[in-house]
């Protein structure tokens, strides 16, 4: 009917044509909810919507052939009226903020040729319907949150040239019907959640130019055919699971490639010695693999512009090692170049000082390298960041280094270097960062360093330097991160003028030999967070203006020479975590408020005058203030002895009542000691569960269920534990966790609210623990991918692990030594690790644990007879041959746990056969080998924001150092015999010092 001879039916169907397009618009514009650039404003009645903004007409028919919002910030859902525009050839929404679904009726749209939907909040899944759009060559859908696997449909897009779903959260395998795009020339997968291994019919795709499928869980060996396309020139696959050797041939095949990025995998072998071949190459990063060997010529790469091969195990401690670095000389266009963390050994050649001045990023650190820094160093005037931290170079910083005026990050640490630290430095006044720690550097700090106006990071550590701290370092008002002197031979005082770093986060002078009074002035730096002082001589009393640090976190005035009563304001720092003062000469009554109501982040031994605070913390209470007249003495008195008299009498008729209870019957745990918990109705946990709806049910134990439920008495949601009472053990279970629980406090421990004892509607037995509700779940869902929720990101960073490892340690620290009575947790393990909504750990599922109880000298275990002694694989070998359980342990299962945490490995991996176990699997690799066995997720998200930040480079020494230390606790406290397992006292010393040191070197390279 449209071709009528008459066109009459033409203009009807044009005009009817017009009012759907219309129409469709104006749906559209109704799901807009803000429009902050009043774009949409135009689309009204009084003028044809040909001529509204971002409307593209075809002239003839005046239908809607394009619409371009591109970057209008608007706000709203994506009508699928929009499935109506039939005409539609281009439709670009990208960087706006749409959110909900995307319309499956946009499969209507047959004639779409371009689809640009990108840095949106769509969620869901890619709609299948999508795939109907037959004559698209240009879908982009990056930056949103879709989740699902891609359509394996995708594949009929026949005449598709270009395809980016970056940055999302799909998951699944890569289908093999992307074979069949033909016409493909651009695919990016990166940053998803897939995985299984790159399809074979990729080889297919002969026109493919760009190839992008890093920051995945991709894994196996890539086919051999990928590297035989050789119209590929951006080859981007970093951040998964690769591995296998490169084929050595491979840069022939691949004459075009310019982008080749391969970081953060598991490949291994020597890098390809033809790698020449390639001379396009402007991007090679091959960092975080393990690759060995020495490092081929690269001299004819004159493209040459990022060179990344960091974290491999390249070169062998030789003196041949470094003879690469001579043919990039020729590499004039090199702009960053990182070597850090290898085996590269031998002395730095002459020739570093022939490569071009376009260098801007150079990066030697954590290597072998040794001699002297040479003089021709200094000609790259260029360099913006030179690292050249924990080697073994020594004698002085060469004065040719005054050279570098643009230099803006300077790191030295941990080398061998020596002399007085040189006065040029002030002529590099566009540093923000200098670390010189760890070396032998003496003499006085110049004061000249004052001119370093930018300075944001200051590290002088653990070096000899001596004399007074110059006034000029405290005018150093750039200075927010880090301001380090400690372990040196600094004397005099602090300053007064130490309150004009107003904005300095970290400062430690501590382990010097300061004195005098510690100024007022410390008040006025408003953002500190961290403050050590301590191994000092400072004397008078503790400021009260430490207490307008509303801030504070950290605090250390330990072994000095402070007197006086400790500041009663203190207890007023609500962010304060620790608190050290001890080994001083204080007295009078400790408070008991804020941080000092809690003995596991106060220290206030070795002050014999001290008296009061909490019971915990075991000083003697303070002395009643006495009168004066006599005669009020001696009613005093008189009232002691009677006091005296009736408590022995108290007390004797007590032990008789207990040996003569004792000898006719067994102390029954059916009596249980839960009266001081507030009880519930069954009625109340039925209606917060929904009737204990499956839909509500987070979690199972050994002995029950666990369900979310929202009680109208707690007025907040909460975990409710509903005991299987058909399970033997389950009566004594819910005893003996009541009993762990309901006297003991802790920050790191669950915290138990109430308890329901009876009966459920059917008349049955019902018995029910309430606890607070932990919104992140247990650690085991995010030790172990296959079990994540959408929630949740891919894994935890090395710094949310390491916190959760201390978390854990405070709360083994307390249950040993800190309570009353010890209380042995005898099941720890990821589940019973539950994270709260900032992410802070608390240790759960006391119910089979061991309190015991001193009694006339001599303990006894305050259990249940539950047979169960753990879990398989945490609990110690020593439980399986019928020893009695004891805090080693529970060591045993925390150093477990650690391991676990580090390796990304359950205990009961289908890997450990044949006797061996998950301690030594680590010990075999430790400390050479760490990174073959390294949770390939752990340090990726930490790195990650390093690279966005442009600190990779600097934060990987940082990394590496944290974890092998950590790796050593885990070994040591999972040993196989009792006796060689670390204590909690020294794990927790230990894990702090680790915070530390990570802390200080993210401050550092941040």
């Amino acid at each position: 009917m449209w071709f009528d001879t008459n066109n009459k039916t033409v203009a009807v169907a044009a005009i009817l044509g017009n009012q759907t397009d219309h129409f469709a618009l104006l749906k559209f514009k109704e799901s807009i909810s803000t429009d902050p650039y009043k774009t949409l404003e135009s689309w009204n009645s009084s003028i044809h919507f040909c001529k509204w903004r971002g409307i593209t007409c075809n002239p003839m028919h005046q239908r809607v052939i394009g619409l371009n919002l591109n970057k209008y910030q608007l706000h709203g859902s994506l009508s699928p009226h929009i499935g109506n525009l039939t005409f539609l050839r281009n439709l670009d929404l990208g960087n706006n903020s749409f959110y909900g679904e995307i319309p499956k009726e946009l499969g209507k749209l047959l004639q779409l040729q371009y689809l640009f939907l990108s840095n949106n909040s769509f969620v869901g899944k890619i709609p299948t319907n999508l795939t109907y759009c037959s004559n698209l060559k240009y879908l982009f859908m990056d930056g949103n949150k879709l989740v699902g696997k891609i359509p394996i449909e995708i594949g009929s897009l026949k005449k598709l040239q270009m395809m980016s779903i970056y940055k999302n959260k799909l998951t699944g395998g890569i289908p093999s019907s992307i074979g069949n795009l033909s016409f493909v020339m651009q695919l990016d997968f990166v940053r998803n959640n897939l995985e299984g291994d790159i399809p074979q019919a990729i080889c297919r795709l002969k026109n493919l130019t760009v190839l992008g499928v890093g920051e995945n869980n991709l894994s196996g060996t890539p086919p051999s055919c990928l590297y035989n396309i050789t119209s590929l020139t951006i080859f981007y696959m970093p951040i998964n699971n690769f591995h296998g050797p490169l084929p050595p041939n491979m840069f022939h095949t691949l004459p075009n490639i310019k982008q080749f990025g391969i970081g953060g995998n598991h490949f291994s072998g020597p890098i390809p010695t033809f790698i020449n071949a390639s001379s396009s190459i402007t991007h090679l990063d091959m960092a975080d693999n393990n690759f060995v060997g020495q490092v081929p010529s690269l001299g004819k790469l004159k493209d040459l512009y990022l060179l990344n091969l960091e974290l491999n195990n390249l070169g062998n401690n030789s003196a041949e090692d470094l003879e690469f670095l001579k043919p990039l000389t020729n590499c004039s266009k090199l702009h960053g170049a990182s070597f850090d963390q290898n085996n590269f050994g031998g002395v730095l050649p002459n020739s570093i000082g022939n490569l071009t001045n376009e260098l801007k990023m150079l990066y030697l650190g954590v290597n072998m390298i040794s001699g002297k820094i040479p003089a021709e160093l200094g000609r790259l005037t260029g360099l913006l960041s030179l690292s050249l931290i924990s080697n073994h170079f020594e004698g002085v910083i060469p004065t040719t280094f005054g050279k570098f005026k643009k230099l803006q990050a300077l790191s030295l640490r941990n080398n061998k270097l020596s002399g007085d630290i040189p006065h040029f430095v002030g002529n590099l006044s566009q540093l923000y960062l200098l670390d010189l720690g760890d070396n032998k550097f003496e003499g006085n700090i110049p004061p000249s360093i004052g001119k370093c106006q930018l300075l944001q990071i200051l590290d002088l550590s653990h070096n000899k330097l001596r004399g007074t701290i110059p006034l000029e370092v405290f005018n150093l008002f750039s200075l927010t991160n880090l301001l380090d002197l400690s372990h040196n031979s600094l004397s005099g005082s602090l300053p007064k003028e130490v309150g004009m770093l107003k904005n300095i986060d970290w400062l430690d002078v501590s382990e010097n030999h300061l004195s005098g009074n510690i100024p007022e002035t410390i008040g006025e730096c408003i953002s500190l967070e961290y403050l050590n002082l301590q191994g000092n001589s400072f004397n008078g009393t503790i400021p009260f203006s430490l207490a307008s640090h509303k801030g504070m976190r950290h605090l250390d005035l330990s072994r000095n020479q402070l007197s006086g009563s400790i500041p009663d304001v203190m207890q007023n720092i609500s962010s304060l975590e620790y608190l050290n003062v001890s080994f001083n000469m204080l007295d009078g009554e400790v408070p008991t408020n804020g941080v000092f109501g809690n003995a596991t982040q106060v220290a206030i031994i070795g002050n014999n005058k001290l008296c009061g605070g909490i019971s915990q913390l075991h000083i003697p209470p303070c002395p009643i203030k006495g009168r004066k007249h006599t005669k009020h003495h001696k009613l005093r008195l008189i009232a002691v002895i009677v006091s005296v008299v009736s408590f022995l009498l108290i007390l004797s008729f007590i032990i008789t009542m207990y040996w003569m209870r004792k000898r006719n019957q067994k102390r029954s745990f059916d009596s249980p000691t839960i009266d001081q918990l507030a009880k519930i109705s069954y009625q109340e946990l039925h209606q917060g569960t929904n009737g204990f709806s499956p839909t509500n049910l987070i979690g199972s134990g050994s002995f029950g269920f666990v369900y979310k439920a929202n009680l109208v008495s707690e007025d907040h949601v909460v975990a409710v534990k509903v005991l299987n009472l058909q399970k033997k053990g389950s009566h004594k279970s819910f005893i003996v966790e009541c009993n762990a629980l309901k006297n003991i406090r802790h920050r790191n421990l669950v915290k138990i609210m109430t308890c329901c004892s009876g009966t459920d509607y059917k008349g049955q037995e019902f018995k029910a623990l309430v606890f607070d509700y932990m919104k992140n779940g247990s650690l085991e869902q995010w030790l172990h991918p296959e079990i994540l929720n959408e929630e949740h990101p891919t894994t935890l960073g090395l710094g949310q692990r390491l916190n959760v490892i201390i978390d854990v340690a405070d709360a083994l620290h307390y249950l040993h030594q800190e309570c009353e009575h010890l209380v042995l947790h005898c099941d720890l393990k990821p589940n019973n690790v539950l994270l709260d909504d900032d992410m802070v750990a608390h240790v759960s599922d006391f119910g089979i644990a061991r309190l015991v109880l001193s009694i006339g000298g001599s303990s006894r275990k305050d259990t249940s007879s539950i047979g169960i002694k753990g879990t398989v694989g945490y609990a110690p070998p020593e439980y399986g041959m019928g020893s009695e359980v004891s805090t080693c342990g529970d060591m045993y299962s925390f150093g477990i746990l650690m391991l676990e945490m580090l390796t990304g490995r359950r205990p009961t991996d289908e890997v450990f056969e044949d006797g061996q176990n998950l301690h030594n699997f680590v010990a075999i690799s430790f400390p050479d080998n760490l990174m073959k066995i390294l949770d390939p997720h752990i340090v990726s998200r930490d790195v990650e924001v390093a690279i966005q930040d442009g600190n990779r480079e600097n934060l990987i020494p940082t990394i590496e150092e944290c974890l092998v230390s950590l790796f050593r606790i885990g070994i040591l406290c999972s040993m196989e015999s009792p006796k060689e397992r670390m204590n909690i006292a020294d794990v927790t010393g230990e894990l702090n010092k680790i915070k530390k040191a990570f802390l200080t070197g993210v401050h550092a390279h941040n």
